[in-house]
């Protein structure tokens, strides 16, 4: 346990590092395409090749390093470099860096594993800058929509004109995708991001599945008036519909047994305070472990958006995309269980709410995911934090997991 301690103490000051790269003066933002993300990147590179790694950028930007011979099968170990705005330090870094000490850490070992390890750091999962998430996986597993590069973020930028200045390649990214013939699974660890361990006094989780996700553009389109010259009656207010809407959403959520939806983000058309809305955009985010209801709630709400906007003299768009839910391998899940109690730990296992990047590799590879203790359940805030033992325990897991695999 010893060295499980000093190489997580070297992944804790690596996150420490890695906070300092950042579009924002004074808090964590790194988005995908920037030159934040690269530099990022670059630091991360000079670690994966210090522990002996070859290491490649793929044309959508994701980092990988490669320990073992090219002709052996391979294990991925993978998370994500990307944040959301106002982001914490370990959300999808923990997994990448932890993946490289335990890559030093069986090498230091004299470990002879017979197939090879892959580290990969993916260059978008939270989709913070085009509205995209899991760009980086998605175009692992060679489900990228090439329509996806005429997208723009809030500046104009498109994907393509951004991928270029960041390494990429937009005519490269269908040679991204991996063969499944040669992977024997993909493993993530990853802050849990809720409060179960922390509940349970366990620094450790083995996940079970993901969760389905919905995610929706609704837009309200009605008139913008004068405000103080349109009477209430006339009145065809986008606002005030997104709102209506807003709070059936919240209703039926809590009406629906396991089932979270989030409005994260309301933009307004002029936006000024004198002036009627008549533009209104808000985001949807549904997640239920079952997807029949998930969907079945989808549908729902769309159809009361519709009943609103109709209601009120309005239109509406919707825009809408899925992430199926995911069991993740038994094959994957039994050995890391094991090598969890191995390592001294009890073993709970647990689904996930939050999306991952395992959901998306799981659809060419056998996937598993180990949770590690977060403090509060905090995550996407700065809150984020993990302990040094917490942090030891996952790499001493991990090593165990690597060995019965072998």
């Amino acid at each position: 346990m010893t060295d499980s301690l000093n190489y997580a103490a070297t992944v804790l000051r690596r996150c420490d590092e890695l906070a300092a790269f950042s579009e924002e003066e004074g808090r964590l933002t790194r988005r995908f395409a920037t030159p934040e993300l690269r530099q990022a990147g670059e630091r991360v590179r000079e670690w994966m090749e210090a522990a002996g790694m070859a290491v490649r950028r793929d044309a959508i930007g994701n980092l990988i390093g490669r320990l073992g011979d090219a002709d052996r099968q391979t294990l991925l170990i993978g998370s994500h470099l990307d944040t959301v705005r106002d982001a914490g330090r370990y959300d999808g870094t923990l997994g990448v860096v932890i993946g490289i000490a335990c890559a030093e850490l069986m090498r230091d070992r004299g470990a002879v594993l017979p197939y090879a390890i892959e580290v990969v750091g993916f260059a978008d999962e939270e989709g913070t800058r085009y509205g995209t998430s899991y760009l980086g996986s998605r175009a692992f597993v060679g489900c990228f929509d090439d329509g996806w590069l005429e997208r723009r973020d809030a500046d104009g930028v498109t994907m393509r004109a951004a991928l270029g200045p960041f390494g990429g390649s937009p005519d490269g990214i269908a040679q991204c995708r991996r063969d499944p013939a040669d992977l024997i699974g993909y493993y993530e660890v990853h802050i849990e991001q809720g409060p179960t361990l922390e509940s349970e006094g366990l620094p450790l989780g083995v996940v079970t599945a993901i969760a389905g996700q919905t995610g929706a553009t609704v837009t309200f389109s009605g008139v913008a008036g004068h405000a103080g010259t349109v009477a209430m009656s006339l009145r065809r207010d986008a606002l005030t519909a997104a709102a209506e809407w807003i709070l059936a959403t919240e209703t039926l959520a809590r009406e629906t047994d396991g089932l979270v939806a989030t409005v994260g983000r309301l933009a307004l058309d002029p936006g000024v305070g004198n002036v009627i809305p008549g533009r209104a955009t808000v985001t949807l985010d549904l997640r239920h472990p079952e997807d029949p209801v998930r969907i079945a709630v989808g549908a729902e709400l769309r159809r009361r958006a519709e009943a609103i906007a109709a209601a009120r003299g309005l239109a509406v768009q919707w825009c809408s995309h899925e992430t199926a839910a995911v069991s993740l391998a038994p094959q994957l899940i039994e050995p890391l269980a094991e090598a969890v109690a191995a390592a001294g730990q009890p073993v709970l296992r647990l689904p996930s709410g939050a999306g991952h990047d395992a959901a998306i590799v799981s659809t060419i590879a056998p996937a598993a995911m180990l949770f590690v203790r977060c403090a509060g359940g905090v995550s996407h805030n700065p809150a984020e934090s993990v302990t040094v033992e917490d942090v030891a325990a996952a790499i001493e897991a991990t090593t165990r997991f690597l060995e019965l695999l072998a």
